[in-house]
């Protein structure tokens, strides 16, 4: 990935346009190489497993030579594509010279002697192709970081600072809420947060303290308006929304069983799957255009739930549960209780868990609309199959805290789930700190929770009168810390490489976005946008944005012009 700030440059002799579509065959030919890399790296884990232990200590050098190669070429066209698709520029691959018995090494630096030569140092990238240190499943993990965090982690070591590092990336990526810090900073830092007691300093109950369980449950009785107080044994704390996730995949699935999970959907999910579960995510595609199926955008109806449950069973896919997101992420929608009810009846019908992850449920910053908790409902269809997600990362703005709780009706579940604590517990002074936070219910409604709502409205409306002013198309929705933003006007084609491209042009610029393929999205062209950040670095933000479309349309232009010079 490239971190200039700078513009793509134009070759002598080059237009703009051409430049872009160098880059379209650039990123193609990025596409096949990847998977020409896991295709080899595959068969040699094949053959591996196959040799067994004692056959792989006796591969000659040769053949580790070779392996390491193979690895070596394959990962410098990666990064030489990264680059080239990025910056246009020639690519110079580097080739290895071979003698003429047949050793192939790399230019003037080998051995000429009769000793074989040392197998060339790997690279992260070349190591986590070919290891002989990661299991398979180690290598899988390594990949799949690698896709999902790439970006995210050049964000990290480039980050924008309004005094030192002005030039830094700017992240409307990643859903924080930066807006209520200096509240949050001054309520941590009351007497009442600073306690270290004995039982803080030693080992947990895996579940989670009890005076923390006990406060979330209280919590969640009120806020979530729940008919009944909620039980604090149906609790389990573990540190993130995304642990419980992955705890409850763990614990309701095997391995190459799946959910469903209406699309677009938070692509941390996907990740919290397969990390440790293995557990496949069966897309539910909703469609933006409005028909006699759809009466508004992005609808999910009980129909297309049971057509996708169905194409799952005769594909052979043992489905387990439905995955929702009350408000939705990153649609912003919120289910009435009327739909919730409905869905949870289509789950019960056919023996499905659900899980509902509410982590924006204080989020809804429009005064006209009521957001429903599953847990307000007098009766649930199927109480021992419904599971309740929440934290404090979205909500509060302290994603760095680290707590994600789960509510479940069912003893059994929340029993086993309590076993991740051994794992993904969360530090005795920090449950006091979140105990201490949610029980001071008097601040939260009174301080936090007006000027909170009063600052997401002020955000997404700035945000918004940006994109109306530039005619882009958003879903308009009154919950979260985003916006869905349709950039399809941008693309030509409007197609998944042309929206990757603009996603490499945002990052160029160092503007960090969310686009629509990582949420499988159905359609092309839809990019998520995060407004909770304090105005003036939203400011430069929505100037960078601008700058980047203001590029991609004279692109477009010279291309038509180029089109119909052709035609």
């Amino acid at each position: 990935m490239s971190h200039r700030s700078d513009t793509l440059p134009v070759p002598s002799g080059k237009t703009r346009s051409q430049v872009l579509r160098d880059r379209s065959i650039y990123t193609r030919l990025l596409e096949v190489t990847r998977h020409l890399q896991q295709t080899v790296r595959e068969h040699f884990v094949q053959l591996m497993s196959r040799q067994g232990l004692l056959q792989e200590r006796r591969h000659t050098q040769a053949i580790r030579e070779q392996e390491a190669l193979l690895s070596r070429l394959l990962c410098q066209m990666i990064d030489l594509l990264q680059s080239g698709a990025t910056s246009g520029l020639e690519l110079q691959v580097p080739l290895p010279s071979g003698d003429s018995r047949g050793d192939v090494r790399y230019g003037q630096g080998t051995q000429l002697s009769g000793q074989p030569d040392p197998v060339p140092q790997l690279s992260d990238c070349e190591a986590a192709f070919v290891s002989r240190d990661l299991s398979n499943r180690g290598t899988d993990i390594s990949a799949l970081y690698r896709s999902s965090f790439q970006d995210y982690n050049a964000y990290q070591k480039d980050k924008y600072h309004k005094d030192k590092n002005t030039l830094g990336f700017i992240n409307l990526g990643t859903s924080e809420n930066k807006l209520c810090i200096d509240l949050m900073a001054e309520r941590l830092q009351e007497s009442d947060m600073n306690c270290v007691e004995e039982t803080l300093l030693q080992c947990p109950d895996w579940r989670g303290q009890p005076f923390l369980r006990e406060e979330v449950a209280r919590f969640l009785t009120y806020y979530c308006r729940a008919p009944a107080r909620l039980d604090p044994e149906n609790v389990v704390v573990l540190n993130g929304c995304c642990s419980v996730f992955s705890a409850l995949a763990m614990v309701l699935c095997d391995p190459g069983e799946a959910f469903l999970v209406p699309t677009p959907f938070y692509g941390g999910f996907a990740f919290s799957s397969r990390l440790y579960a293995k557990v496949q995510l069966i897309p539910v595609h909703l469609e933006s255009k409005i028909t006699a199926i759809n009466t508004y955008p992005f609808q999910l109806t009980v129909d297309k739930l049971e057509e996708a449950l169905l194409e799952a069973r005769l594909q052979g896919k043992n489905v387990r549960g439905l995955v929702l997101t009350n408000p939705q992420n990153p649609l912003g929608d919120i289910y009435s209780p009327d739909l919730l009810m409905k869905y949870l009846e289509f789950a019960k019908r056919h023996d499905l868990h659900v899980i509902i992850d509410e982590i924006y449920m204080l989020s809804v910053f429009d005064e006209s609309i009521t957001f429903h908790s599953v847990l307000s409902m007098e009766s649930l269809p199927d109480r021992s199959r419904t599971h309740v997600i929440w934290g404090t990362s979205k909500d509060f703005g302290i994603s760095g805290f680290r707590f994600g709780a789960l509510y479940t009706h069912n003893k059994e579940v929340a029993s086993v789930v309590s076993a991740f604590g051994y794992l993904h517990s969360i530090s005795g002074i920090t449950q006091h700190k979140l105990c201490q936070l949610l029980q001071n219910t008097e601040w939260i409604d009174k301080v936090y929770l007006p000027t909170n709502r009063f600052r997401l409205r002020e955000a997404h409306k700035y945000v918004t009168a940006k994109l109306k002013a530039l005619e882009i198309p958003f879903h308009n929705r009154g919950s979260g810390l985003y916006v869905w933003i349709n950039l399809k006007k941008y693309l030509d084609p409007c197609t998944f490489e042309e929206e990757q491209l603009l996603y490499r042009r945002f990052l160029d610029h160092k503007l960090l976005l969310s686009c629509g393929k990582a949420y499988m999205c159905k359609e092309p062209g839809w990019f998520r946008l995060i407004f909770a950040d304090e105005l003036p670095r939203l400011k430069l933000a929505m100037r960078r944005f601008c700058d980047v479309l203001e590029e991609q349309k004279q692109d477009l232009i010279v291309k038509q012009l180029e089109d119909a010079m052709r035609e």
